[in-house]
């Protein structure tokens, strides 16, 4: 079973960071989809780290990481968000 299925079955909340997949953030927190499209960074990337990818890309893990807990962050009611409607697993 994988990190993020068996954190969804405990219904237990998380933090995404740089040791956690694009597809973790992306369904643990929907409205970061737009920060990985801005930075060209392929979110199903086969179980590989945001740290790893962004180093792969010659990309600052770091400002990435910011970037995508400030998104993260944002209500759905916040006008900025890019909110794709999906609920995330924590409930």
């Amino acid at each position: 079973m994988t990190r993020l299925v068996e954190r969804c079955m405990m219904n237990t909340k998380s933090e995404c960071d740089l040791f956690s997949t694009g597809p973790d953030w992306i369904v643990e927190h929907p409205e970061t989809l737009a920060v990985f499209e801005e930075w060209g960074i392929d979110y199903c990337c086969g179980g590989k780290s945001l740290d790893y990818v962004c180093r792969q890309r010659g990309i600052d893990p770091a400002m990435v990481l910011a970037k995508l807990r400030e998104a993260a962050a944002r209500t759905p009611d916040d006008p900025n968000s890019a909110g794709t409607g999906m609920r995330d697993c924590r409930g």
